[in-house]
This record gives C-alpha cells, sequence and structure tokens, in this order.
C-alpha cells in the first residue's frame, strides 16, 4: 500500500514526497481511515513505527483555513525534545500549506512563548505545565480546540503530569476529537480514557512487548561496572559499524561516570543527556549526534521515548531496565523506519532477575554471546556493587541502676523557705503572746 491510496489531499502527497516517505506503516494505515471518520481513538504502537506521522496526517487532512488566531490542533507529548521533534514533523508535513505551528515547553523563559502564540497559531505542541502556564496567564485561549492529541500518555503518568493533564481536559471545548497514542496502555490510561473519552475505537500494530523483528538482538553477561566500561570501548574499538550508538544507563550518576571515563578514552567522540543538562546543552547533544559530530550518545530513559534520531546503528542497554518495558522503547531506537538495526545489553548478575522478566515478557530469549577472549576482566568494584557486611547484632544487657538516694535530698523543715505573708499583728501575737497595737497617732 502507498500513501496515495489514502485520501490525501496534493500538499500533503507532495511534502511526504520530499521526505521519501512512500508506504504508510502498520499503524498509519490503519488509524488514518478511523481518524478521518471523527471517532476517539486509542492508538498501540512499539516505538519507532511512526505513531507521529500516524496522528499527524488524518489532523493535517481535516484541517480548515481560518481566519481566527486560536488553534484547532492541540498535541500533548512528555518531553521538551519531543515538542521540537513534533513541530519538525508538522512543518515538514505542512510545507505546502498554511498552518503555523508553535510548540511550548518549560524549562525556558516563557515570554517568547506568550507572543508566539499571541501572535496565532493554527498547531499548538506542548507539554502540559507550560501549555497551562499560558492558558492562565491569558496568552492562550483553547475555545476553538477541535483535536486533542495526547502522545505517549503512559510516560506522562510516569514523570507525573496526572492533575496537569486532568487540568488540561476540563479546559477544552466538550465537542472535540481526542486521539491517544503509547506504546502501552496503563490501568490510568484506561481511566482517562473511560473519563474523558467517547467510546474511543482501538487501534493496535503490535501487541507490547513483541520484539521488532528488524531489531538484532545481543546479550553478554559482564560481571561489573568497570568490565563492562572496558567491553563498551573494545567494541567501539573493533567495529566500525557502531556509527552512530545510544548508550542507556539507569542513573543520571552513572551517566556521567560513564561519560567521564569514556571522553577520556575516546575523545571528543561522545555527548551525554539526562534531565540535569541544562536545556541548551540538551538540545546541542542531540543535535551533534543526530548530525553525525558525536559517534555516541550517553542517555537515561528521559530519550528512550520520542525522539527520532535517524539511522542509529546500535543501541546499547549499559544496565538492565527496571521496568521490563523500558527495554522495548530503548531497543525501539534503532532498527527504525523499515531499516535494521543491532541492541546489545549488558547484564550483571546482580540483574538477573530484571533481564529474565524482559525475555518473558518478549517470549524471546536474547542470544547470548562469548566475552572477547582479551577483554580486560575488572575486580574493581564501585560503592553500589562492594558487597554488604551484615553483623550480627548482639544484645547486651544494660546493668541494672541501684537507687542509693543520689546527690540531691530533701531541705530539712528549718531550711524551707516558704513564701507566706505574715501581718504586723501576727508577729506581735508570735512576740508577745497576745496582740499589740502601735498605739492611737497623734493628733
Amino acid at each position: 500500500m502507498e500513501f496515495r491510496e489514502l485520501n490525501l489531499s496534493s500538499s500533503l502527497l507532495n511534502a511526504l514526497d520530499d521526505m521519501g516517505y512512500v508506504h504508510p506503516t502498520t499503524i498509519q494505515h490503519k488509524a488514518f481511515p478511523v481518524i478521518m471518520s471523527g471517532r476517539d481513538v486509542c492508538g498501540i504502537a512499539q516505538t519507532g513505527t511512526g505513531k507521529t506521522i500516524a496522528f499527524l496526517l488524518p489532523c493535517l487532512r481535516m484541517w480548515q483555513f481560518s481566519k481566527d488566531r486560536f488553534p484547532q490542533i492541540l498535541i500533548l507529548v512528555p518531553t521538551r525534545e519531543l515538542v521540537i521533534q513534533v513541530c519538525e514533523e508538522v512543518k515538514k508535513l505542512t510545507t505546502y500549506m498554511s498552518v503555523v505551528t508553535v510548540g511550548v515547553y518549560g524549562g525556558v523563559n516563557m515570554r517568547p512563548q506568550q507572543l508566539e502564540v499571541e501572535n496565532g497559531c493554527d498547531v499548538v505542541v506542548a507539554t502540559p505545565g507550560r501549555l497551562l502556564d499560558l492558558v492562565l496567564h491569558g496568552s492562550l485561549r483553547l475555545k476553538a480546540i477541535k483535536r486533542l492529541v495526547i502522545d505517549e500518555v503512559d510516560e506522562m503518568f510516569n514523570l507525573g503530569f496526572r492533575t496537569q493533564i486532568n487540568n488540561v481536559l476540563d479546559l477544552l471545548p466538550e465537542r472535540r476529537q481526542n486521539l491517544l497514542f503509547s506504546a502501552t496502555i496503563t490501568a490510568e490510561v484506561e481511566t482517562l480514557m473511560h473519563t474523558h473519552f467517547n467510546n474511543p475505537a482501538w487501534i493496535e500494530a503490535a501487541p507490547v512487548g513483541t520484539p521488532l523483528e528488524n531489531i538484532d538482538q545481543r546479550l553478554y553477561h559482564v560481571p561489573n561496572f568497570h568490565t563492562k566500561v572496558n567491553l563498551l570501548t573494545l567494541l567501539l574499538t573493533e567495529d566500525e559499524s557502531m556509527t552512530k550508538v545510544m548508550v542507556f544507563a539507569a542513573t543520571k550518576k552513572l551517566a556521567d561516570e560513564l561519560y567521564d571515563i569514556l571522553e577520556a578514552r575516546l575523545p571528543g567522540q561522545s555527548g551525554v543527556v539526562h534531565s540535569n543538562k541544562a536545556q541548551n546543552q540538551r538540545f546541542n547533544t542531540v543535535k551533534k549526534f543526530r548530525d553525525g559530530e558525536f559517534r555516541l550518545m550517553i542517555a537515561t530513559d528521559l530519550v528512550a521515548r520520542g525522539i527520532d534520531i535517524a539511522e542509529v546503528t546500535h543501541v546499547v542497554n549499559f544496565d538492565i531496565p527496571d521496568e521490563k518495558e523500558s527495554y522495548i522503547h530503548r531497543i525501539g531506537r534503532t532498527g527504525r523506519a523499515d531499516r535494521r538495526g543491532i541492541s546489545i545489553a549488558f547484564a550483571s548478575p546482580r540483574e538477573a532477575e530484571e533481564l529474565a522478566a524482559i525475555q518473558e515478557l518478549m517470549k524471546y530469549e536474547i542470544p547470548v554471546q562469548p566475552l572477547p577472549e582479551h577483554l580486560e576482566i575488572s575486580e574493581v568494584l564501585t560503592d553500589d556493587e562492594m558487597p554488604k557486611v551484615h553483623m550480627r547484632e548482639t544484645l547486651i544487657a544494660m546493668p541494672k541502676i541501684i537507687d542509693s538516694g543520689g546527690a540531691f535530698h530533701e531541705k530539712l523543715e528549718k531550711n524551707k523557705k516558704v513564701n507566706k505573708k505574715v501581718s504586723h499583728k501576727e508577729k506581735m501575737r508570735e512576740k508577745y503572746g497576745k496582740p499589740k497595737t502601735r498605739g492611737k497617732k497623734r493628733k
């Protein structure tokens, strides 16, 4: 099937030709007619299967020019990087259309974004928090929204956007079309749909957890952190096909440590991205990696969702993720748009339980690769890897305290001071045995 077989305008078809897209993916051709019918939709598809184009094409096909400066299409996404990416996709698809697109996100000065939305726009791509800020400041009005798209909604809930999403939904017009796209559907997502959606149609491109067929998965059993670093360095040095590699680390601290070591061994070839990095630094790192200036990008799960970087040759799971679904999102960064990709996982003995859960989810056993013979096995352990010494708790009986009276005792009765007011009459009675007066005053 080709895009030309869909009910698309010549403007969109010309834009797709410029982008080099000919054949729609499964989620794209399944979702298009249902969204065009006006029904609410819940789309479930793995990352890397073209969900963004799947909801943009029908929304833009139904868009109608208006002199009104208020937006008609609202797209909510979880991260700033995804805002930038979706905006770029909209602008590419609307090359031959007069559609004005604005992206808004937190972490930067709000004033330039206020000016953009106040000047008028047709499509707003936003993170929930910054969108509410603009609405509360009166810069943006949502009364003309005809279609709402919530992308990666399960990740939004993980990032704590639950309240903001509900607040946004309460501000929108009742008559609108709701589109929800995600890789996994949780109980919270189902509750959201039952509350705010109108009998949504479910479109599933592939069961959650199904390994992507165009990704070659490999597994190395590695004893510890420093041996993992040695193995990664060895693979990067000897495998010339590793030209664009994404490496996922479990924590921000670990990502920084890994970057420092690799920068010393392979200077100028890598960058690091996580939520503690400044916004401009994150954008610049992603841009340099996308443009090929960086061979390696080290990241946390922040960028496992949404960011579409073409021709990622390898994904390395330096650590096995705690959440089994995260593994699917990570490896989906490669093997995109029908290209082949390679996923490499390093698993230590401590990560055996997480690895088993991932393989059970996928119903697939990842092929184990032998460690290279000349790999240096490090015996140095990190603080987290050091064995914990459990000291035996011995209860020591405390000596009994014998009450020997202590250093303090009651005063003698005669030494006790009592603040009692005694009248002159009583003093005289005590002294003379009878009341005695001072005598009559002289006139």
